[in-house]
């Protein structure tokens, strides 16, 4: 018997929950926890499907639910950008999480069950942020997600780990309270709305109050990282790899420029957008973040910390595909939110690799490594020619989208930043596999002796993650024809 569609997508957010239990009860029995984790990982996976099936055939799926203030209420709908969403989230959490058991237990780390436990509901609060249909709704997941992976930020107990669980809570709870819900409320005392619909909420007459939320919502959607707010991404990397590929790739940081590109579209209308004086400010900010950023990875040699920055750059682009208001900027901005979250899922599972099988963090310690590990240091070149945006790698397509973006909006200045960014993008990620193939020095056979390759389930998290970067580039259609429906439901074409 099939169920309705909207009860589907209610599932998607309920099976990572029920899992949060059997994780729980299989607490002593290690196999029979991770068990439980790939089969909600796999049940969701089937739920996402079904529904992207249903929804690119017409079906509209949407469902209100209880009504906390007058006119406000939990309300989920499906839309092209949140299937987008959706699907990168659940198929990532079950390759995360096949890598999570060889990282964990290669590791030896303790805690385990607690683990698995916040990634569940960190997966969960990211199925109510993808379907979330007015922006009351997101905030709520918004704020779960935060709360759910605090405890995966500070699973190591060390007080570094506290520090940099402090300052990550602090940020991202900080800017959603006094920017963010203060945007929602302004925006409900002058649309009156607080759905998400094509074209925006904001009549044409009230265009000085959308000048005024639009920084509210950019600086309150902390996970999307621009500069100023971005301390709490490098502050996170105390934590283990696969809470690393969490934050860059699975969920946080794509719940925030999901949210920035949502809002941006559905709250406020690409006519709106380009009427607006601040828009101009903060794109021109997002593209500092973008130049700014990757001069500070080029200076870090913790391979964490690099690719940390790396990703504060590359969510900046997303942004300014957001602010650019048009087609092409729209299109790249949805589809490199699927390129990236597989570009830097891959650079972190090969980060990771090398710790378990190594325990080197510092890139000036790796060269000559990809002799003892040529699958890793292959995934990481193969990883970082997609975040460079070369091909053959689906990289590739997002950021010349993008490109023509600025080419449309006319903006020659953040053309030029979008370049220097690829450039700088090859300065500080290719150097790393090349010298691990390459570097050669008298005492290189005693280099990096008895390394050798990282557990099975790494290995093939991070192979199945670089063939998604090698699949991305041949055959994107699925993904673009999402990111263009996407565009259409804007309402741009309606004009």
């Amino acid at each position: 018997m099939n169920l309705p569609a909207e009860y589907l997508m209610i599932l998607t957010m309920l099976v990572p929950l029920a899992a949060v239990f059997g994780i729980a009860a299989a607490d002593r029995y290690p196999n029979l926890r991770e068990g439980v984790t790939l089969c909600a990982s796999l049940i969701l996976i089937f739920l996402v499907t079904k529904l992207y099936s249903l929804t690119t055939g017409g079906t509209e799926v949407s469902w209100t639910g209880i009504e906390i203030f007058p006119e406000i209420a939990i309300y989920f709908r499906i839309e092209p950008l949140g299937m987008i969403f959706s699907l990168i989230a659940s198929f990532l959490w079950l390759i995360t999480s096949i890598y999570s058991i060889g990282y964990m237990r290669g590791h030896e780390e303790q805690n385990q069950t607690r683990f698995y436990i916040c990634f569940a509901i960190a997966i969960s609060s990211v199925m109510g942020i993808s379907y979330a249909g007015n922006l009351f709704t997101l905030f709520i997941f918004y704020e779960v997600l935060t709360l759910s992976t605090y405890p995966l930020v500070t699973h190591a107990g060390t007080d570094k780990a506290k520090r940099g669980g402090r300052v990550y809570l602090g940020i991202l709870l900080s800017t959603s309270i006094l920017f963010l819900l203060l945007g929602i409320i302004g925006t409900w005392y002058a649309a009156g709305s607080l759905d998400f619909v094509a074209g925006g909420v904001f009549d044409d007459g009230q265009t000085l109050a959308a000048a005024v939320l639009l920084p509210l919502f950019i600086f309150g959607i902390g996970k999307a990282a621009i500069m100023p707010f971005h301390r709490w991404l490098p502050a996170a990397m105390v934590a283990p790899t696969p809470v690393s590929a969490l934050l860059h790739a699975v969920a946080v940081v794509k719940a925030g420029v999901f949210s920035v590109l949502k809002v941006c579209s559905y709250t406020f209308g690409f006519d709106m957008l380009r009427q607006l004086p601040t828009t101009e400010f903060l794109i021109y900010l997002a593209g500092a973040s973008v130049i700014i950023a990757s001069l500070v990875a080029m200076r870090q040699d913790n391979l964490k910390a690099r690719l940390a920055y790396s990703t504060v750059s590359q969510l900046s682009y997303i942004t300014v595909g957001a602010l650019l208001a048009n087609e092409a900027g729209a299109l790249g901005g949805a589809m490199h939110i699927g390129m990236h979250a597989f570009g830097k899922i891959t650079l972190f599972f090969c980060a990771g690799a090398i710790m378990v099988a190594s325990h080197k963090t510092e890139i000036s310690d790796m060269r000559g490594l990809g002799r003892k590990m040529p699958i890793t240091m292959g995934a990481f070149f193969v990883g970082a020619l997609s975040i460079i945006g070369l091909p053959p790698c689906g990289g590739t397509w997002s950021k010349w989208f993008l490109m023509i973006g600025t080419i449309d909006a006319e903006k020659w200045i953040l053309m030029a930043v979008l370049k220097a960014s690829s450039l700088l993008n090859i300065a500080y990620l290719l150097p790393i596999p090349l010298k691990g193939f390459l570097y050669e020095s008298p005492d290189d056979t005693d280099l990096h002796d008895g390394i050798q390759e990282a557990p099975l389930p790494i290995l093939i998290a991070l192979t199945v993650t670089t063939f998604g970067c090698l699949v991305l580039f041949f055959y994107p259609q699925p993904l673009y024809e999402l990111a263009n429906s996407f565009v259409e439901a804007t309402g741009y074409h309606a004009r």
